[in-house]
């Protein structure tokens, strides 16, 4: 099948720009407590964490070996990944038969959608799932819609690869069988070029269900968990927040998309794939963004549409996406001084935003009451804490002896039997007083941009006279969230 000339010079341009503002602005204000957490996880190398396959934290670590032990370095790979994400986009819209028009509108919008500025100027597990699903989708098109089966092979290879960095990848895989087998074509099912790409998938894949077997499953534990205590507002937010992930114009262009895909019988299995991950996603309860990947490529698809349209519809549709992206980066972008933070919806819109923001007041909360212990006590005094931000935050600042029992962190406890003296935050009276015999606030967080977080008026607890074995207590400790 003959594709339309490739749109490099525009890509190339969005791709710069978008390179260049995230790593302009991706540390003006602090780091996220998953940037934190991932740096602590980097410490400890392994094939994988009870919450999260091993990529994500190798990253980290990469990037603090190659440009230090900095937030700027931290920042520069999900710059990377962003700008990848929006290569494989022009090259999804160009495989649907888009000209180098609709590519250069699918650059513009992936560019500048609210989840590729979020996942491009902070490093999350979303940062590099967003291209593992588009490589991914871009290679089920090709086998699909050319009729070239081998690229099924392909299709195996990104999807075991990216069970390495979330198994959300096998979403997709799920969503493509049931595009299959309701609308076809089903003749693909018999291919042996499917099946030997879901083969590698699953050999590629391996290790990592070799760890979660003999780990005792954690992760299907911490899915429970998450659908336990979020599971009912997730599914309120699922609708209204299709329209948030890349901004309300990006998800009108994809409803056109999904229509161009569905009248395409060769690719109508793509467009039943985003329901049927859709009602998956509901009904176990999972997060609203766990489509973002099937979102973007739904839009390729409309701005195919779009270029069919005429030049009239195509500046609309450019117009209606620079305003969308303005918008998108007011909200996901660290735009603003902190201080002007509170004054505004932002920190209530965007959590990236509103948990970036206090980590060094939070530390220095904690160090000062260290200080104030008498040497002999400072010496075997420990930290708890109840989040993996928390104790990700010390440990960048360089305070010692600090716990979590929070998803992996629990497996790096127990404390020390000689922690008579405990600095505690966010643990509760329970997880206080089951240890201590007498704790007392010593001090109160505050951001100083006022920005209403996890910290802001966070109680600080000194501890005092343990009550029995660390080592038997511990198991009480772990929480999954």
């Amino acid at each position: 099948m003959e594709r339309p000339p490739l749109a490099w010079r525009s890509t190339t341009v969005v791709v710069a720009c978008l390179v260049a503002v995230l790593l302009l602005l991706g540390d003006r204000y602090g780091y996220h407590r998953d940037e934190l957490y991932f740096r602590v996880l980097s410490e400890y190398p392994a094939w994988g964490y009870v919450d999260q396959p091993p990529l994500t934290p190798l990253i980290a670590r990469m990037s603090i070996a190659l440009f230090g032990d900095t937030l700027f370095a931290l920042k520069i790979f999900p710059a990377v990944a962003a700008a990848l994400l929006v290569v494989l986009a022009t090259l999804i819209t160009r495989e649907l038969g888009g000209g180098r028009v609709a590519q250069a509108v699918a650059a513009l919008g992936v560019a500048t959608g609210a989840y590729t500025l979020v996942a491009g100027h902070t490093m999350l597990t979303l940062s590099f799932d967003l291209p593992f699903w588009a490589a991914a989708g871009l290679f089920a098109i090709k086998a699909l819609r050319r009729e070239e089966p081998r690229w099924w092979v392909a299709f195996g290879v990104v999807a075991g690869l990216a069970t390495y960095n979330k198994l959300l990848i096998a979403m997709l895989a799920l969503g493509l069988a049931a595009g299959l087998l309701l609308a076809g074509p089903r003749r693909v099912l018999a291919s042996p070029w499917l099946w030997a790409g879901a083969a590698i998938a699953l050999v590629l894949a391996a290790p990592n269900l070799i760890y979660q077997a003999t780990h005792d499953w954690p992760q299907l534990k911490m899915a429970a968990a998450l659908s336990e205590g979020e599971g009912d507002e997730q599914r309120l937010m699922f609708v209204p927040m299709q329209f948030g992930l890349f901004g309300p114009v990006v998800a009108v262009i994809g409803g056109f998309g999904w229509w161009r895909l569905w009248k395409d019988r060769r690719v109508r299995a793509v467009a039943v794939a985003f329901p049927a991950a859709a009602v998956l996603t509901v009904l176990s309860g999972g997060r609203f963004d766990y489509t973002a990947g099937l979102v973007l490529l739904l839009f390729t698809a409309g701005c195919v549409s779009v270029e069919a349209a005429g030049a009239g519809r195509v500046r609309l549709a450019v117009a209606s996406l620079v305003v969308n992206g303005l918008v998108c980066a007011v909200i996901a972008l660290p735009l603003l001084p902190a201080d002007r933070l509170a004054a505004t919806p932002i920190p209530d819109i965007d959590e990236v935003v509103r948990e970036s923001v206090g980590w060094p007041q939070f530390a220095a909360a904690v160090r000062g009451i260290l200080d104030t212990l008498p040497p002999e006590e400072r010496a075997r005094a420990i930290v708890l804490t109840g989040s993996y931000g928390e104790q990700g935050a010390l440990a960048q600042a360089g305070i010692p002896r600090v716990y979590s029992g929070q998803n992996q962190l629990h497996l790096y406890g127990p404390p020390p039997e000689t922690g008579t003296v405990a600095v505690a935050v966010n643990i509760g009276r329970r997880g206080m007083y089951r240890q201590y015999t007498t704790c007392e606030q010593r001090a109160v967080v505050d951001n100083r941009v006022g920005v209403e977080n996890e910290l802001q008026g966070m109680p600080v607890f000194l501890c005092r006279g343990l009550k029995g074995s660390w080592r038997a207590a511990w198991p009480l400790y772990q929480h999954y969230s």
